[in-house]
């Protein structure tokens, strides 16, 4: 089955040309009142990745994800291995999230949000912009022998380039291993630290691959949100889309001519002045209708609202709308899909909320010491060998620790100088205990026992274990 000709455009990716080769992509700079918008955002959003490393709140880094040493803080919040679960939890609620915002309003999370289309668009195509120019510039330069101003350029360019790949790898470095630990590492000086400079230096030439080489391709190709949206999106979500009923008319788009009568002609109100191609950071033709490129950057809405301008023409032809607002005039409306996909998500929230604010400052696992049974001491006492680790949640010190038993008479002895435990900040104490119960008191060769973990006479953690006894034959 052929493909109709207004679809061929889908059977191909418009940055490859028909002979394999990169077909570049000289995105005009764009400009308006979306534009404008995006860059507050966008600024926002730089500032909140370059200092979250470095902000503390109750001591606590805000974000951090020490993938090394199972360590993460979000939002202040720290988080351990056993604390994975609500991590877990985190990660979906936040995909649900994207994923309203995608059946709602398309990819306006690529557009507005998405890392790589902030410091694609907003840093590395204005470092470009302003050495190389717009895009008539930018192509000219591109055909230019080699001479000492292209040189220059290029060189400038791909100096700055790289400098800002390692400011970049520097600060994802910081959510890795710390802020405190990346400060340090500046000022004691690269060499002393080699281990994590080559990695620091191979992350800083992913990065200026990805922005000075592979650039819209990691939206076209690489992206799973990318394909991800054509599963999501529906004839109700708001997208950035061409009204191709007021656009096309009933004789097609047509170049503007003076005092010419477009609408006694059947023409629309396109006048195919490209101005929305030549913008797009993809490369694409919206006109074409919804597309997996389009990143829902805007762009092509500014331009497309100031060519209507300056031909007195009404704005809009290019604008936020689902299709069938353009299609069938049918507003946005909360639907059924939205409904489902929000109590999912607030539910989500209110089982991680509660699952946060009960979580203990201090966890305790008890296990039995592998290849032990029991031990049958004087006066008829059974004893039981276990290992404890007490993991400190919170950055302060935890003294004073003790174990009690709840539901049994019996004694617990610490394998320590002292019957009591430290446990420091953001650490963990280890060890080794025993306890024992008068056999008379068991219930049998297998016992549940509730273990209390108190400090300083204040209950803070309860844990449970199996206690073995010798089997009952009554």
């Amino acid at each position: 089955m052929e493909t109709p000709e207004n679809e061929v455009f889908r059977d191909s990716i418009g940055t490859i040309t028909e002979d394999g080769k990169r077909a570049w992509v000289y995105p005009k700079k764009p400009s308006g009142k979306y534009y404008d918008k995006r860059k507050l955002v966008s600024y926002f959003l730089l500032l909140f990745l370059i200092v979250s490393p470095f902000i503390k709140i109750n001591g606590n880094q805000f974000l951090m994800f020490n993938v090394l040493e199972r360590r993460f803080n979000i939002f202040g919040f720290p988080f351990w291995p056993q604390d994975f679960k609500l991590f877990v939890i985190s990660l979906i609620i936040g995909i649900v999230f994207i994923t309203i915002f995608t059946v709602a309003y398309g990819r306006i999370f690529c557009g507005w949000i998405c890392p790589q289309t902030i410091f694609m668009e907003m840093v590395f195509r204005r470092i470009e912009y302003w050495i190389d120019g717009d895009r008539g510039k930018q192509m000219r330069l591109d055909k230019q022998a080699w001479n000492t101003e292209k040189i220059r350029k290029r060189l400038l360019k791909w100096f700055l380039f790289l400098l800002v790949s390692f400011v970049i790898a520097n600060v994802f470095l910081a959510y890795l291993i710390g802020g405190d630990e990346v400060l340090t590492l500046i000022k004691e000086g690269p060499l002393a630290h080699l281990s994590t400079l080559i990695p620091l230096l191979i992350f800083t030439a992913v990065f200026y691959f990805i922005f000075a080489w592979f650039r819209e391709q990691v939206c076209i190709i690489a992206c799973p949100y990318g394909r991800l949206q054509g599963v999501l999106l529906d004839n109700k979500s708001i997208i950035v889309a061409y009204d191709h009923k007021r656009g096309e008319g009933e004789n097609g788009r047509k170049k503007i001519r003076k005092n010419e009568d477009r609408q006694a002609l059947g023409h629309g109100d396109c006048i195919d002045c490209l101005q929305c191609v030549h913008v797009c950071p993809t490369g694409i033709d919206i006109r074409n209708g919804t597309q997996l490129e389009c990143v829902n950057c805007t762009a092509c809405i500014d331009a497309c609202d100031s060519i209507m301008e300056s031909v007195n023409l009404p704005k809009g032809l290019i604008r936020y709308a689902s299709e069938n607002e353009i299609e069938k005039k049918e507003k946005f409306q909360f639907n059924t899909r939205l409904k489902a996909y929000t109590a999912v998500l607030v539910i989500l929230i209110a089982v991680w909320g509660g699952m946060l604010f009960n979580r203990n400052a201090l966890e305790a696992t008890v296990l039995r010491l592998p290849g032990q049974l029991y031990e049958h001491k004087d006066n008829n006492i059974i004893s039981n060998v276990f290992t404890y680790k007490l993991i400190n949640k919170t950055n302060n010190d935890i003294e004073d620790v003790s174990f009690k038993l709840k539901n049994y008479p019996g004694e617990i002895k610490l394998v320590s100088t002292s019957n009591t435990i430290l446990v420091p900040g953001q650490g963990l104490a280890e060890g080794t205990l025993f306890i024992e119960i008068k056999q008379s008191d068991l219930k049998g060769d297998k016992n549940k026992l509730t273990l209390e973990v108190y400090s300083q006479d204040k209950l803070i953690e309860t844990t449970s274990v199996r206690f073995l006894g010798p089997r009952s034959y009554n």
